[in-house]
């Protein structure tokens, strides 16, 4: 009986993130924050990938005051050159790019409507970002990748895509077309030793403020969940940090809920 062995290197449970680059967008609050700092404290680089200079600067700062290291990157992901450029910074100061997290959306700011009530300005402002900046933030790291043969693209969509939530079509409909990007994204990278998952949240909380979310709301999304409380940017690291590792090297293609149950079936 002939016996395939594999190049890949042997790996356990443990994940060793020392030293590696990780492009997050939308890093300068919220989820990509917290992001951020997980992965400075496992060792990795991050690439604080934030439209607003200021407060990318700021996490950035956060992260070397404790001792880690942290670059920041001025970047509007619907923009292909200014993710070309965020790109070549990373390479020319890194050399490499282990792991991008297309974490950037448009959501918080959104208010609750009928959907023939949305604007088309704003449902294509929508699609631009959540949609267009995650395909063109991984347009730009699949060569530096493909050429290393590894890489890791971890995309945020959302648990409302189970759900059918009312009245956020458009995020709604950006968030779902994230899911089968990442399926199909996941089929062309897999032979270049490249992985494509997608993380989906529940609602998660924040220290940006949500207008349209009322305190009664909040209890009743927790109520849904198995886990009946809200739920935090913590709640999802562990997942990325997991996706970002050799312990998921064979984990690819598939939307993992991380929602306290929300929508398990």
């Amino acid at each position: 009986m002939t016996v395939m062995t594999s190049s890949r290197p042997e790996t356990g449970a443990a994940s060793d993130l020392r030293g590696h680059v990780v492009i997050i967008t939308g890093a300068g609050q919220g989820i990509g924050r917290a992001f951020a700092k997980a992965f400075a404290a496992a060792g990795a680089v991050p690439v604080i990938a934030e439209m607003h200079a200021a407060r990318g600067e700021a996490v950035a700062r956060e992260i070397t005051e404790s001792g880690g290291e942290a670059i920041a990157c001025a970047v509007d992901v619907a923009d292909a050159g200014s993710v070309e450029r965020l790109l070549a910074e990373a390479m020319e100061r890194k050399g490499r790019v282990d792991t991008l997290i297309n974490n950037a959306a448009i959501f918080s700011t959104l208010a609750m409507r009928p959907f023939e009530q949305i604007p088309l300005e704003e449902w294509e402002a929508v699609m631009r970002v959540n949609v267009t900046g995650t395909f063109l933030c991984a347009r730009a790291v699949a060569a530096p990748m493909r050429l290393a043969k590894r890489g890791r693209i971890i995309n945020i969509s959302s648990s409302t895509v189970s759900m059918g939530r009312p009245n956020y079509l458009h995020y709604v409909t950006s968030k779902a077309a994230v899911v089968g990007m990442t399926r199909s994204m996941a089929r062309e990278l897999g032979p270049d030793g490249v992985t494509v998952n997608a993380i989906l949240p529940s609602a998660t909380f924040t220290e940006v403020e949500r207008a349209t979310v009322t305190p009664e709301q909040r209890v009743a999304i927790a109520a849904t969940q198995c886990i009946p409380r809200s739920q935090t940017p913590q709640d999802l690291v562990g997942a990325a940090l997991f996706l970002a590792s050799d312990a998921s090297a064979f984990v690819t293609g598939q939307a993992i809920a991380v929602d306290g149950g929300a929508t398990h079936r």
